[in-house]
């Protein structure tokens, strides 16, 4: 998830910014779950997160592509994930000690160097892309979202210019993605919060392509680099709030 727009492009995208800080609020909303309140209903909104940051992934590719006439690998923007996906484990392992999966960074980084593949047609995109392919494969019970997950941002990059409806085929792959066994076992006997978990991943991508299309009216604080920071410290801030609600 590119958190900043391409600094050589006029202006910024204030749809793309509100975009990142929805797909943020969702992301914290749904940790919440684990401080120690009984709000299991957080699960819902917490389905918007994942589709927005491969959402905005997608767009920021695509800026790229058409800015440059010979497209290259984005080693900076890979170098922020690869980065955030190391430091954010440690955080990420103390706030959810029993995890079986890394944190989302490295599904996203995946996930980029796939659709990077797709987008920027050149040898060494393509290798790239393949190894990626490869190392999704081997590694997917480790991953976040497992292999749905890393081919969502490509899906996003191949609808982005399509038609609105066009949004069902990235809804099939997040739905994919969240593909809980307890999930649709809820869902088959009425678990409003499994059912709305899966009305939440079929309409988060036409959602956040919808926004897209919009002008907001209203002023959009910038996201930029600094707010691949977020990630990291929200478990620590959420690790320290857990703590504090314990001794209440």
């Amino acid at each position: 998830m590119d958190l900043s727009n391409p600094p050589f492009l006029p202006g910024r995208n204030k749809a793309l910014d509100l975009l990142k800080w929805l797909a943020m609020l969702s992301m914290v909303l749904d940790h919440l779950r684990y401080v120690g309140w009984s709000v299991d209903f957080l699960y819902v909104p917490g389905r918007f997160a994942f589709p927005w940051f491969c959402l905005a992934i997608a767009v920021n590719l695509s800026r790229r592509s058409a800015a440059i006439v010979a497209p290259q690998v984005q080693w900076r923007y890979l170098g922020w994930l690869l980065a955030f996906a190391g430091l954010s484990e440690i955080p990420y392992r103390l706030f959810m000690a029993d995890a079986s999966v890394l944190n989302v960074m490295p599904t996203l980084l995946l996930g980029l160097v796939i659709a990077q593949g797709w987008q920027h047609r050149n040898p060494t995109t393509r290798v790239m892309a393949l190894v990626a392919l490869l190392l999704t494969a081997i590694f997917q019970k480790y991953l976040m979202f497992g292999f749905a997950g890393v081919l969502l941002p490509l899906v996003f990059v191949l609808v982005l210019e399509k038609r609105l409806w066009y949004s069902v085929f990235p809804a099939v792959f997040c739905l994919a993605g969240n593909a809980w066994s307890q999930m649709f076992a809820g869902a088959s006997w009425g678990d409003p919060i499994s059912i709305g978990s899966i009305v939440a991943c079929v309409l988060a991508p036409v959602l956040g392509i919808a926004l897209l299309r919009a002008k907001p009216g209203f002023a959009v604080i910038p996201m930029r680099r600094w707010a691949y920071a977020i990630y990291p410290l929200h478990f620590l801030l959420l690790l320290g709030l857990r703590g504090v609600l314990s001794r209440v």
